[in-house]
């Protein structure tokens, strides 16, 4: 049987922000609030671009773990960091990202997906967010899809 500080232990290894969402929290505000928490940077939500899940997470109180990645886009850029969270915290080239083995696979692999959405077009990553309202009387949801053309999203017949 492992130690817990054994299962704990982690590599020093460049990330995107993130963190947990508070109870009632949507995902974008979740981002936007971590993403200024830990390096002091104001942005606004643009896209959910992927779902890493994990099993038997030792940082996911004995659940499943989703890791939600999502694209940013910042209106400040003086990074101010958070020394709690972080040991260094610096804007990085994608392409750089995308190769360096100074990273998470998850890491390296966004960075592919980012630069893939600069070149090619952010339609053909991005899942948007709309709001519906719910079967619930008062209540909303929020559902993540591929963009629809208009003449799909105003279907009627």
């Amino acid at each position: 049987m492992m130690e817990v500080e054994t299962l704990l232990q982690t590599t020093n290894a460049w990330k995107f922000p993130g963190g947990l969402s508070e109870p009632g929290e949507d995902i974008g505000n979740t981002a936007v609030r971590e993403v200024f928490e830990e390096t002091g940077i104001k942005s606004e939500f643009k896209s959910l671009l992927s779902i890493r899940q994990q099993h038997r997470h030792p940082g996911a109180f004995g659940k499943s773990d989703m890791y939600i990645i999502c694209r940013m886009e910042p209106s400040s850029f003086t990074i101010s960091l958070c020394q709690q969270e972080c040991l260094r915290c610096e804007w990085k080239d994608l392409a750089e990202l995308a190769k360096t083995p100074d990273t998470t696979p998850v890491t390296s692999n966004i960075a592919r997906l980012l630069l893939y959405g600069y070149r090619e077009g952010f339609d053909k990553i991005d899942l948007t967010v709309r709001e519906f309202p719910s079967v619930y009387t008062g209540l909303f949801y929020q559902l993540y899809h591929r963009e629809l053309p208009e003449n799909y999203r105003n279907m009627t017949s």
